[in-house]
């Protein structure tokens, strides 16, 4: 009988077979209010994180994984934490590029299980959509494309 994995609970909800979630929030605190409980069952279970983040908030996103008792320096040490700013995801050379982000996020992913996770929780702010960047206009086709790649995969992208 084969055994059933611990559900991945995300703001309220349990993650089933569709793992890809688009949240949208109105503040800060309201995004770590959802997204630190999910993050923190990461890392209590084991799974490895991936976040993308707005390198003029980085030390904020440190921060709050601090507060929940994450050590980052630690963490990224152990091969357990890769944070990465947009330039180094999502607007390498200076544009989004969506086929090079497509396959950077299949690498991410793939990259878990030969690191030894059982899962990646790849978290990933996007708040540089919202201004005016080369290759933002092929963001929608990107996300719906990637529709397509993430049921290959049991990690949840947030």
């Amino acid at each position: 009988m084969e055994s059933r994995e611990a559900p991945i609970r995300f703001a309220g909800a349990e993650l089933d077979r569709y793992r890809h979630v688009c949240a949208f929030f109105r503040t800060a605190d309201e995004e770590y209010r959802v997204m630190l409980p999910f993050i923190k069952d990461g890392f209590e279970r084991g799974d490895r994180a991936f976040h993308i983040v707005d390198p003029k908030l980085r030390d904020e996103h440190v921060r709050r994984l601090r507060s929940i008792g994450i050590d980052e320096n630690a963490a990224e040490q152990r091969g357990e934490l890769e944070l990465r700013n947009w330039e180094d995801a999502y607007l390498r050379e200076g544009h989004f590029d969506e086929d090079r982000m497509l396959a950077l996020i299949q690498e991410i992913l793939d990259e878990g299980p030969r690191k030894g996770f059982r899962l990646t929780r790849l978290v990933a702010h996007m708040e540089w959509a919202l201004e005016d960047r080369p290759g933002v206009d092929d963001l929608i086709e990107y996300e719906a494309r990637l529709n397509y790649i993430l049921p290959r995969y049991r990690d949840p992208v947030i």
